[in-house]
């Protein structure tokens, strides 16, 4: 029984700091455009192969 005043601490800070790490990365605008995402690994427009030359 005294391992719960260890455990439940150590699993608050532990939430707290997963919690803090979420809003971080919603202020930081992380999840702005996920459709825009989701359609752009469909475009070829951006693929790793560089463009042919036009002569």
């Amino acid at each position: 029984m005294d391992i719960l005043l260890y455990l439940i601490p150590i699993s608050l800070f532990l939430g707290g700091l997963g919690l803090a790490g979420f809003l971080y990365t919603l202020r930081s605008h992380q999840y702005d455009d996920p459709k825009g995402d989701a359609e752009r690994i469909l475009n070829d427009q951006w693929d790793d192969r560089p463009a042919p030359r036009k002569r």
